[in-house]
């Protein structure tokens, strides 16, 4: 089975500065990590290639220091990973980030099974993945909370809203998964020394079949953020010193209904 895992190199804090006139968060000397929910997709590729063999390739759209995140997926267990990093994909949308993200895949090879996270912790919207199949051409499911391949497909158990679906989808098809659907595993020192010296391949957007520099990035994205700040911090406190301080908070506590 050949398997791409889509990852991504998200801040690894909630507390980053926004460019006022792109929406565009501003990643420089930010502290990053590999986003949350993208390591329960990549888990669930290495446990399909325990299970049935194959290859596992990671690739993700970013700077040339998002290399960071597939050398943590290597240490996983990733047998090859891409950077797509180009200055003119940046600011893209959802749309422009799916359409770049399915020519990076394009460029690279032919996939069985395309696993992505349910969403970015940067973003939240839920939507690159399913859009990513959606230009490839290919079937997809999403909130997938169970995944068995099953012969010229995979059967994918969808937790939605009110119900739980199973669906069968034949190769090539594209899944994004919810974090019950397994545990991730730690990233081993025994494969971070065996793998440290692997290359990581770094492409740009005239590796693509398409690269007309008007579908990706800010030009490519036809949703444009109107404005966007900081939310504002409205916390209010009081000290209390006095003989009194316990039956005022046992008072205040009551008001608030907490007792």
């Amino acid at each position: 089975m050949n398997i791409f895992v889509c990852i991504k190199q998200v801040p690894s804090t909630n507390k980053v500065e926004v460019d006022e006139k792109t929406g565009v968060l501003k990643r420089d000397g930010v502290a990053s990590k590999m986003n949350p929910y993208d390591l329960y997709a990549l888990e669930t590729a290495l446990r399909l290639k325990e299970k049935h063999g194959g290859k596992i390739t990671v690739g993700t759209m970013g700077p040339p220091q998002a290399q960071a995140v597939v050398r943590e997926a290597y240490m996983m267990g990733a047998d090859e990973g891409y950077v797509f990093s180009d200055r003119r994909l940046g600011g893209a949308d959802v749309l422009a980030t799916s359409y770049t993200l399915s020519q990076a895949i394009r460029s690279v090879g032919d996939f069985d099974l395309i696993l992505c996270g349910r969403q970015t912790t940067d973003g939240d919207t839920a939507q690159v993945g399913p859009a990513i199949a959606e230009h490839l051409g290919i079937p997809h499911a999403a909130w997938v909370g169970r995944l068995e391949a099953a012969g010229d497909g995979v059967d994918a158990e969808q937790h939605l809203q009110n119900v739980i679906e199973t669906v069968h989808m034949p190769f090539p098809c594209l899944v994004t998964v919810e974090q019950d659907i397994c545990m991730p595993r730690l990233p081993s020192l025994k494969t971070a020394r065996e793998t440290a010296q692997r290359v990581v391949h770094i492409q740009g957007l005239d590796s693509f079949l398409d690269t007309d520099p008007v579908h990706y990035g800010l030009t490519g994205s036809p949703t444009q953020v109107e404005r966007i700040f900081p939310p504002q911090s409205e916390v209010e406190h009081e000290i209390w010193e006095d003989a009194q301080a316990p039956k005022r908070l046992y008072t205040q506590l009551k008001k608030w209904k907490f007792i």
